[in-house]
């Protein structure tokens, strides 16, 4: 059975470019204080899958999940398991009083679709600096494609852990020989699209992802990245992309990600 599950949020990154993640910004948008990133969340709702499947899910788990709500850091949360099978589950995390912040729909399968193949997007430069996010930037990084980044695994990244205790992680995702987690993987969409264009502030809404191996420490990781399309709504800006992750080896897919976020926050 996969079980309920509790903890207390950890923002990684207060000190982020993207300051909604401070406190500072985020009240001046009416939020109590700075954001615990949507990836975090993300890895919370996926973090009875590698519990219970471990492995078999950073290598061909998938997960639906779809941020509703701020959770802040040091507030206690519930993962609660809503359905399950014994191939896949739906769940929702609550903070406070049974605020639902998130929703996720995750699961493995015996054999994931085909994999993306690289496309051979330039990389960026060491000191690219990218324009500054505009509605103008984001069209033409749909009609002209995307620049790639190369990141690297390790633990002392600083989404290593999703949790301040790491020793707390799952098995899998603690230690020397820590498989990537979820925080960081979906992470690299939020890193790649901020790569493109400067956002400041943005929100990171919801992904669709992918497993296709469990992404192992000292792992260099080529992100290439694809607009997919563009539309408002109440005076937000929003993108939906898609970022494909391939171990630089070899050029296998590690892991596929569709991703919707807001860049340009209405009165910003």
């Amino acid at each position: 059975m996969i079980e309920n599950w509790s903890a207390t949020a950890f923002n990684q990154d207060p000190g982020s470019d993207n300051q909604i993640h401070g406190d500072e910004l985020a009240q001046k948008y009416g939020f109590e204080g700075g954001l615990v990133p949507g990836v975090t969340i993300s890895a919370y709702l996926t973090h009875p899958a590698v519990a219970h499947w471990g492995e078999d899910f950073l290598q061909r788990g998938h997960a639906h999940v779809k941020v509703g709500s701020p959770l802040y850091d040091g507030e206690a949360f519930r993962v609660v398991i809503d359905e399950q099978s014994g191939s896949a589950y739906r769940a929702r995390l609550l903070r406070g009083a049974d605020v639902v912040s998130a929703e996720a729909s995750v699961g493995v399968t015996a054999t994931p679709p085909g994999p993306p193949e690289r496309r051979g997007d330039a990389l960026a430069e060491r000191d690219y600096t990218p324009p500054r996010s505009s509605s103008a930037v984001w069209q033409q990084l749909r009609e002209d494609g995307c620049k790639a980044y190369l990141y690297h695994w390790g633990g002392a990244h600083k989404m290593a852990s999703y949790l301040r205790d790491p020793a707390a992680m799952p098995g899998l995702l603690r230690g020397d020989n820590a498989c990537a987690n979820m925080s960081f993987i979906l992470g690299l969409s939020n890193f790649i699209a901020a790569g493109n264009a400067h956002m400041n502030p943005w929100v990171h809404l919801e992904t669709r992802s992918q497993n296709y191996r469990a992404i192992a420490p000292g792992t260099d990781i080529i992100a290439e990245m694809a607009v997919l399309d563009l539309f408002e709504k109440k005076g937000h800006g929003f993108f939906d992309a898609e970022v494909n992750l391939f171990d630089a080896a070899d050029d296998q897919c590690l892991t596929t990600i569709w991703l919707r976020a807001i860049h340009h926050l209405a009165g910003s």
